[in-house]
Protein backbone atom coordinates (compact mmCIF):
# COMPACT_ATOMS: atom_id res chain seq x y z
CA UNK A 1 0.00 0.00 0.00
CA UNK A 2 1.32 3.43 -0.98
CA UNK A 3 2.11 5.99 1.72
CA UNK A 4 -0.64 8.15 0.21
CA UNK A 5 -3.11 5.72 -1.36
CA UNK A 6 -5.53 6.77 -4.06
CA UNK A 7 -9.04 6.47 -2.61
CA UNK A 8 -12.41 6.12 -4.31
CA UNK A 9 -15.76 6.61 -2.59
CA UNK A 10 -18.62 4.82 -4.34
CA UNK A 11 -21.93 6.46 -3.45
CA UNK A 12 -20.36 9.80 -2.56
CA UNK A 13 -23.62 11.75 -2.85
CA UNK A 14 -25.44 9.64 -0.25
CA UNK A 15 -25.45 10.43 3.46
CA UNK A 16 -22.84 7.78 4.30
CA UNK A 17 -20.68 8.61 1.30
CA UNK A 18 -20.61 12.27 2.29
CA UNK A 19 -19.79 11.28 5.86
CA UNK A 20 -16.94 9.10 4.61
CA UNK A 21 -15.39 12.11 2.92
CA UNK A 22 -15.87 14.16 6.07
CA UNK A 23 -14.18 11.50 8.20
CA UNK A 24 -11.26 11.21 5.78
CA UNK A 25 -10.74 14.96 5.97
CA UNK A 26 -11.23 15.34 9.71
CA UNK A 27 -8.89 12.46 10.52
CA UNK A 28 -6.24 13.73 8.10
CA UNK A 29 -6.20 10.41 6.23
CA UNK A 30 -3.22 10.34 3.83
CA UNK A 31 -4.62 10.45 0.30
CA UNK A 32 -2.83 10.73 -3.00
CA UNK A 33 -6.01 11.37 -4.97
CA UNK A 34 -9.71 11.18 -4.06
CA UNK A 35 -12.08 9.86 -6.73
CA UNK A 36 -15.76 10.45 -5.92
CA UNK A 37 -18.08 8.06 -7.76
CA UNK A 38 -21.86 7.92 -8.08
CA UNK A 39 -24.66 7.07 -10.48
CA UNK A 40 -25.13 8.77 -13.84
CA UNK A 41 -27.71 11.19 -12.41
CA UNK A 42 -25.16 12.50 -9.90
CA UNK A 43 -22.19 12.61 -12.25
CA UNK A 44 -20.89 16.15 -12.76
CA UNK A 45 -21.82 17.34 -9.29
CA UNK A 46 -18.95 18.58 -7.16
CA UNK A 47 -17.85 17.84 -3.61
CA UNK A 48 -15.64 20.07 -1.50
CA UNK A 49 -12.67 18.20 -0.06
CA UNK A 50 -9.57 19.71 1.55
CA UNK A 51 -10.11 23.09 0.00
CA UNK A 52 -10.83 21.80 -3.50
CA UNK A 53 -13.97 21.22 -5.51
CA UNK A 54 -13.80 17.73 -7.03
CA UNK A 55 -16.14 16.59 -9.78
CA UNK A 56 -18.16 13.42 -9.22
CA UNK A 57 -17.58 10.77 -11.88
CA UNK A 58 -20.06 8.15 -13.05
CA UNK A 59 -19.39 4.69 -11.66
CA UNK A 60 -18.25 2.39 -14.46
CA UNK A 61 -16.20 -0.72 -15.11
CA UNK A 62 -13.18 1.54 -15.71
CA UNK A 63 -13.50 3.55 -12.49
CA UNK A 64 -10.90 1.73 -10.41
CA UNK A 65 -7.71 1.98 -12.46
CA UNK A 66 -5.01 3.24 -10.10
CA UNK A 67 -7.27 3.07 -7.03
CA UNK A 68 -5.69 1.59 -3.88
CA UNK A 69 -8.68 1.73 -1.50
CA UNK A 70 -12.33 1.81 -2.54
CA UNK A 71 -14.98 2.69 0.03
CA UNK A 72 -18.39 1.42 -1.10
CA UNK A 73 -21.69 2.77 0.17
CA UNK A 74 -24.15 2.37 -2.67
CA UNK A 75 -26.23 -0.66 -1.70
CA UNK A 76 -25.89 -4.41 -2.06
CA UNK A 77 -26.70 -4.65 -5.77
CA UNK A 78 -24.02 -2.12 -6.72
CA UNK A 79 -21.52 -3.85 -4.41
CA UNK A 80 -22.19 -7.28 -5.90
CA UNK A 81 -21.63 -5.89 -9.40
CA UNK A 82 -18.70 -3.53 -8.89
CA UNK A 83 -16.73 -4.78 -5.85
CA UNK A 84 -15.19 -7.67 -7.87
CA UNK A 85 -14.32 -5.14 -10.59
CA UNK A 86 -12.50 -2.95 -8.08
CA UNK A 87 -10.65 -5.90 -6.56
CA UNK A 88 -9.59 -7.15 -10.00
CA UNK A 89 -8.23 -3.67 -10.70
CA UNK A 90 -6.01 -3.93 -7.61
CA UNK A 91 -8.03 -2.03 -5.03
CA UNK A 92 -8.83 -3.14 -1.51
CA UNK A 93 -12.56 -2.67 -1.02
CA UNK A 94 -14.23 -1.70 2.25
CA UNK A 95 -17.90 -2.40 1.67
CA UNK A 96 -20.71 -0.92 3.73
CA UNK A 97 -23.46 -3.13 2.30
CA UNK A 98 -24.60 -6.55 3.49
CA UNK A 99 -23.43 -8.22 0.28
CA UNK A 100 -20.31 -9.91 1.68
CA UNK A 101 -20.77 -9.80 5.46
CA UNK A 102 -21.39 -13.49 5.91
CA UNK A 103 -18.82 -14.65 3.36
CA UNK A 104 -16.25 -16.64 5.39
CA UNK A 105 -13.48 -15.33 3.14
CA UNK A 106 -14.37 -11.69 3.84
CA UNK A 107 -13.38 -10.21 7.23
CA UNK A 108 -16.16 -8.41 9.11
CA UNK A 109 -14.41 -5.76 11.17
CA UNK A 110 -14.97 -3.25 13.94
CA UNK A 111 -11.47 -1.80 14.46
CA UNK A 112 -11.86 -1.37 18.22
CA UNK A 113 -12.87 -5.03 18.57
CA UNK A 114 -11.24 -7.27 15.96
CA UNK A 115 -8.68 -5.23 13.97
CA UNK A 116 -6.53 -8.32 13.45
CA UNK A 117 -9.18 -9.83 11.18
CA UNK A 118 -8.55 -7.10 8.60
CA UNK A 119 -5.11 -8.58 7.99
CA UNK A 120 -6.69 -11.73 6.53
CA UNK A 121 -8.49 -9.93 3.70
CA UNK A 122 -8.37 -11.15 0.11
CA UNK A 123 -9.32 -7.80 -1.37
CA UNK A 124 -12.61 -7.18 0.46
CA UNK A 125 -13.36 -6.12 4.04
CA UNK A 126 -16.97 -5.72 5.17
CA UNK A 127 -18.42 -3.07 7.43
CA UNK A 128 -20.94 -4.61 9.86
CA UNK A 129 -24.54 -3.48 10.13
CA UNK A 130 -24.90 -0.15 11.92
CA UNK A 131 -27.03 -1.53 14.78
CA UNK A 132 -24.57 -4.35 15.32
CA UNK A 133 -21.67 -1.90 15.49
CA UNK A 134 -23.33 0.37 18.05
CA UNK A 135 -24.46 -2.56 20.20
CA UNK A 136 -21.08 -4.29 20.20
CA UNK A 137 -19.25 -1.09 21.08
CA UNK A 138 -21.07 -1.30 24.41
CA UNK A 139 -21.13 -5.07 24.76
CA UNK A 140 -17.59 -6.02 23.77
CA UNK A 141 -15.77 -4.69 26.87
CA UNK A 142 -18.18 -6.72 29.01
CA UNK A 143 -17.95 -9.77 26.77
CA UNK A 144 -14.16 -9.83 27.06
CA UNK A 145 -14.45 -9.90 30.84
CA UNK A 146 -17.41 -12.25 31.41
CA UNK A 147 -18.17 -13.96 28.05
CA UNK A 148 -21.59 -12.93 26.73
CA UNK A 149 -23.69 -15.95 25.81
CA UNK A 150 -27.15 -14.51 25.11
CA UNK A 151 -28.58 -11.09 24.33
CA UNK A 152 -32.12 -9.79 24.27
CA UNK A 153 -32.27 -6.36 22.68
CA UNK A 154 -34.62 -3.77 21.23
CA UNK A 155 -33.34 -1.11 18.87
CA UNK A 156 -34.71 2.40 18.37
CA UNK A 157 -33.52 3.28 14.88
CA UNK A 158 -33.44 6.74 13.33
CA UNK A 159 -35.09 7.47 9.99
CA UNK A 160 -31.74 8.41 8.43
CA UNK A 161 -31.09 4.67 8.46
CA UNK A 162 -33.42 4.67 5.44
CA UNK A 163 -31.40 7.38 3.75
CA UNK A 164 -32.51 10.84 2.71
CA UNK A 165 -35.94 9.47 1.80
CA UNK A 166 -36.58 8.46 5.42
CA UNK A 167 -35.74 11.93 6.69
CA UNK A 168 -37.91 13.55 4.03
CA UNK A 169 -40.85 11.28 4.89
CA UNK A 170 -40.68 12.24 8.57
CA UNK A 171 -40.40 15.96 7.77
CA UNK A 172 -43.21 15.83 5.22
CA UNK A 173 -45.56 13.96 7.54
CA UNK A 174 -44.92 16.34 10.45
CA UNK A 175 -45.66 19.30 8.19
CA UNK A 176 -48.82 17.66 6.85
CA UNK A 177 -50.10 16.97 10.37
CA UNK A 178 -49.31 20.53 11.48
CA UNK A 179 -51.27 21.90 8.51
CA UNK A 180 -54.15 19.45 8.89
CA UNK A 181 -53.44 17.70 5.61
CA UNK A 182 -53.54 13.93 4.87
CA UNK A 183 -50.37 11.99 5.64
CA UNK A 184 -48.69 10.16 2.76
CA UNK A 185 -46.61 6.99 3.30
CA UNK A 186 -43.97 6.06 0.74
CA UNK A 187 -40.92 4.77 2.60
CA UNK A 188 -42.55 3.12 5.61
CA UNK A 189 -45.66 0.89 5.78
CA UNK A 190 -47.14 3.07 8.53
CA UNK A 191 -46.99 6.73 9.54
CA UNK A 192 -43.63 7.44 11.17
CA UNK A 193 -44.39 10.94 12.47
CA UNK A 194 -45.34 10.73 16.18
CA UNK A 195 -45.31 6.94 15.88
CA UNK A 196 -42.98 3.93 16.14
CA UNK A 197 -42.88 1.04 13.68
CA UNK A 198 -41.68 -2.40 14.86
CA UNK A 199 -40.25 -3.35 11.49
CA UNK A 200 -36.83 -2.64 9.99
CA UNK A 201 -36.15 -4.62 6.80
CA UNK A 202 -38.14 -7.59 5.49
CA UNK A 203 -39.61 -10.37 7.63
CA UNK A 204 -38.18 -13.88 7.50
CA UNK A 205 -39.92 -17.22 7.99
CA UNK A 206 -38.94 -17.30 11.68
CA UNK A 207 -40.86 -14.08 12.39
CA UNK A 208 -37.72 -11.97 12.77
CA UNK A 209 -36.59 -9.41 10.21
CA UNK A 210 -33.31 -9.53 8.32
CA UNK A 211 -32.11 -6.56 10.35
CA UNK A 212 -32.83 -8.41 13.59
CA UNK A 213 -30.97 -11.54 12.55
CA UNK A 214 -27.90 -9.52 11.57
CA UNK A 215 -27.20 -8.89 15.26
CA UNK A 216 -26.80 -12.59 15.98
CA UNK A 217 -25.07 -13.64 12.78
CA UNK A 218 -22.64 -10.73 12.55
CA UNK A 219 -21.85 -10.64 16.28
CA UNK A 220 -20.76 -14.28 16.17
CA UNK A 221 -18.17 -13.46 13.53
CA UNK A 222 -16.93 -10.22 15.09
CA UNK A 223 -16.70 -11.54 18.65
CA UNK A 224 -15.44 -14.96 17.59
CA UNK A 225 -18.25 -16.52 19.66
CA UNK A 226 -19.91 -19.30 17.72
CA UNK A 227 -22.44 -20.03 20.48
CA UNK A 228 -23.58 -16.40 20.85
CA UNK A 229 -27.38 -16.00 20.65
CA UNK A 230 -29.43 -12.83 20.19
CA UNK A 231 -33.16 -12.17 20.15
CA UNK A 232 -33.70 -8.68 18.77
CA UNK A 233 -36.65 -6.44 17.96
CA UNK A 234 -35.77 -3.56 15.66
CA UNK A 235 -38.01 -0.49 15.78
CA UNK A 236 -38.04 2.61 13.57
CA UNK A 237 -38.59 5.79 15.58
CA UNK A 238 -39.19 9.44 14.56
CA UNK A 239 -35.60 10.53 15.26
CA UNK A 240 -33.40 12.01 12.55
CA UNK A 241 -30.06 10.46 13.43
CA UNK A 242 -28.37 8.05 15.89
CA UNK A 243 -29.60 4.61 16.87
CA UNK A 244 -30.31 3.53 20.45
CA UNK A 245 -30.38 -0.06 21.70
CA UNK A 246 -31.69 -1.45 24.98
CA UNK A 247 -29.59 -4.53 25.71
CA UNK A 248 -29.90 -7.33 28.25
CA UNK A 249 -26.81 -9.54 28.12
CA UNK A 250 -26.39 -12.82 29.99
CA UNK A 251 -22.81 -13.85 30.72
CA UNK A 252 -21.00 -17.07 31.50
CA UNK A 253 -19.83 -15.65 34.84
CA UNK A 254 -21.33 -13.16 37.26
CA UNK A 255 -20.86 -9.50 36.19
CA UNK A 256 -20.52 -6.44 38.41
CA UNK A 257 -22.06 -3.05 37.61
CA UNK A 258 -19.18 -0.92 38.88
CA UNK A 259 -16.64 -3.10 37.10
CA UNK A 260 -18.76 -2.84 33.94
CA UNK A 261 -18.53 0.95 34.04
CA UNK A 262 -14.76 0.74 34.49
CA UNK A 263 -14.40 -1.63 31.55
CA UNK A 264 -16.46 0.57 29.24
CA UNK A 265 -14.60 3.73 30.31
CA UNK A 266 -11.31 2.03 29.48
CA UNK A 267 -12.46 0.81 26.06
CA UNK A 268 -11.71 2.81 22.90
CA UNK A 269 -14.55 4.47 21.02
CA UNK A 270 -17.13 4.29 23.79
CA UNK A 271 -17.87 6.41 26.87
CA UNK A 272 -20.01 6.02 29.99
CA UNK A 273 -22.88 8.44 30.56
CA UNK A 274 -24.59 6.91 33.56
CA UNK A 275 -25.98 8.86 36.49
CA UNK A 276 -29.77 8.51 36.28
CA UNK A 277 -30.38 10.29 39.58
CA UNK A 278 -29.09 13.46 37.90
CA UNK A 279 -30.75 12.75 34.57
CA UNK A 280 -27.52 11.59 32.94
CA UNK A 281 -28.00 8.90 30.33
CA UNK A 282 -27.38 8.86 26.55
CA UNK A 283 -29.87 10.18 24.02
CA UNK A 284 -29.58 10.25 20.23
CA UNK A 285 -28.79 13.97 20.21
CA UNK A 286 -25.81 13.33 22.49
CA UNK A 287 -24.08 11.20 19.85
CA UNK A 288 -25.17 12.84 16.60
CA UNK A 289 -22.09 13.72 14.50
CA UNK A 290 -19.87 12.31 17.27
CA UNK A 291 -17.31 9.52 16.93
CA UNK A 292 -17.89 7.72 20.22
CA UNK A 293 -20.86 5.66 21.35
CA UNK A 294 -22.34 6.26 24.80
CA UNK A 295 -23.52 3.71 27.37
CA UNK A 296 -25.79 4.34 30.34
CA UNK A 297 -28.55 2.82 32.48
CA UNK A 298 -26.13 0.01 33.43
CA UNK A 299 -27.77 -2.25 36.01
CA UNK A 300 -28.09 -5.83 37.17
CA UNK A 301 -30.92 -7.57 35.40
CA UNK A 302 -33.62 -8.68 37.84
CA UNK A 303 -34.96 -11.53 35.70
CA UNK A 304 -31.95 -13.38 34.31
CA UNK A 305 -29.00 -14.73 36.29
CA UNK A 306 -25.51 -13.41 35.49
CA UNK A 307 -26.97 -10.59 33.38
CA UNK A 308 -26.63 -6.85 32.93
CA UNK A 309 -29.03 -4.48 31.23
CA UNK A 310 -27.79 -1.29 29.58
CA UNK A 311 -28.63 1.38 27.02
CA UNK A 312 -26.18 2.19 24.21
CA UNK A 313 -26.45 4.99 21.66
CA UNK A 314 -24.35 5.83 18.61
CA UNK A 315 -24.49 7.81 15.39
CA UNK A 316 -25.33 5.13 12.85
CA UNK A 317 -24.24 7.27 9.90
CA UNK A 318 -20.88 8.00 11.48
CA UNK A 319 -19.59 5.20 13.73
CA UNK A 320 -22.23 2.81 12.42
CA UNK A 321 -21.02 3.24 8.84
CA UNK A 322 -18.67 5.95 7.56
CA UNK A 323 -16.23 6.27 10.46
CA UNK A 324 -15.95 2.51 10.88
CA UNK A 325 -15.04 2.18 7.19
CA UNK A 326 -12.41 4.92 7.43
CA UNK A 327 -10.96 3.31 10.56
CA UNK A 328 -10.64 0.05 8.63
CA UNK A 329 -8.84 1.96 5.86
CA UNK A 330 -6.46 3.31 8.51
CA UNK A 331 -5.59 -0.27 9.42
CA UNK A 332 -4.40 -0.77 5.84
CA UNK A 333 -2.02 2.20 5.74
Amino acid sequence: MADKPNVAIVGITGAVGQEMATCLEERDFPIGKLTPLASARSAGKTIHFRGQDISVAELSLDSFTGIDIALFSAGGDISREFVPVAVNAGAVVIDNSSAFRMDPDVPLVIPEINPQDAETHKGIISNPNCTTIVTLMGLNPLHRQWNARKVIASSYQAVSGSGAAGILELETQIQAIAEGNPVEMKVYPHQIAFNVIPQVDAFLDNGYTREEMKMENESRRILGATDFRASVTCVRVPVYRSHSIAVTAQFESSPDVNKARELIRAAPGVDVCDNPSEGLFPTPLDTTAKDNCLVGRIREDIVLDNALTFWVVGDQVRKGAALNAVQIAELLT
